[in-house]
């Protein structure tokens, strides 16, 4: 792509370990554990106008995240709102995606590494739609993945961790080579999951239905959507769906930070037709996200 502008080469500021540092400066050390072992968190965060939305909630996972992963971030759930906030004005941003992502440094490289020192940084871009609104508003095409998500009892499903990411990176690649947006993934139990970076919903006679998420992310566009859903009084079924059962939904759609709620009319050999239950809650939250005006002080 000869318009890619690559991530370590652009202007701004990235907030690591409590300061400012221009963008090209940053650096991380070969010998970084996270690069060979995995030991890193993160979050991935919007901001319409120049607020993040729910930030804290995305603060709060990405500390639970580390505990998880038996390291504690050196920054109060306050310090790292903070941060992120600080970051998106430093860059003068409004509409952006914030990555703020903390790891194991290079003090020991090995399994073990208790002594090495925790690092947090705080970095933000500008970032349109993960799907044009066109794309969305008739739906993206998804195919099944080959990997599955893991059992619990075999990897710490419940953290946002970078190591969980490798399986949906393939299947990402995979999806978009046989010309797909996305892939559905099961999960070790042959159960329907969700797609390599999003949760996904179906709809029947007015019935949203969820995959339960007792192996994946409980996402926080997920749970503000079932919100939506239930504020319209929509009946929102949080169930086991088999794969079996993906041709008795009229409609489906994904939703996360990056996707918000983007309606699907494919998987696979299943078709769907975004329908007004899927365009409801796609309009409310937008609306929800959307900035609020500011009263200015008198």
């Amino acid at each position: 792509m000869a318009d890619l502008i690559p991530y370590h080469d652009r202007d701004g500021l990235i907030w690591i370990d409590g300061t400012l540092v221009n963008w090209r400066d940053v650096k991380v050390h070969l010998l970084t554990h996270a690069l060979h072992y995995a030991s890193s968190v993160f979050e991935g965060e919007r901001a319409y106008g120049g607020e993040i939305f729910k930030l804290t909630e995305h603060s709060e996972r990405l500390v639970e995240s580390a505990r998880i992963l038996d390291f504690e971030i050196p920054y109060s759930v306050a310090e790292i709102d903070q941060a992120c906030r600080d970051v998106i004005a430093a860059n003068k941003l409004s509409d952006c995606y914030v990555r703020p992502i903390a790891w194991r440094g290079s003090e020991q490289m090995g399994v073990s590494a208790q002594q090495a020192k925790i690092h947090l940084a705080v970095a933000a871009w500008d970032w349109g739609s993960y799907f044009p609104m066109e794309q969305r508003l008739k739906g993206i095409r998804i195919t099944n993945a080959v990997y599955r998500r893991p059992d619990p009892a075999c990897a710490p499903s419940r953290a946002k961790a970078a190591g969980l990411y490798m399986i949906c990176t393939i299947e990402k690649h995979r999806a978009e080579r046989a010309g797909y947006s996305d892939a559905l993934m099961l999960d070790w139990r042959g159960r329907v999951a969700e797609c390599t970076g999003a949760n996904i919903f179906f709809v029947k006679d007015g019935v949203v239905h969820t995959p339960e998420a007792d192996c994946f992310l409980n996402g926080i566009t997920r749970r503000t959507v079932i919100d939506l859903a239930k504020a319209r009084g929509i009946t929102v079924v949080e169930r086991v769906i088999m794969p079996e059962e993906l041709g008795s939904f009229s409609e489906c759609f994904i939703t996360g930070t990056a996707a918000e709620v983007t309606p699907v009319s494919e998987i696979g050999e299943h078709k769907y037709k975004p329908g007004s239950i899927s365009e409801t809650l796609l309009n409310d939250y937008m609306e929800l996200v959307k900035p609020k005006k500011r009263v200015a002080a008198e």
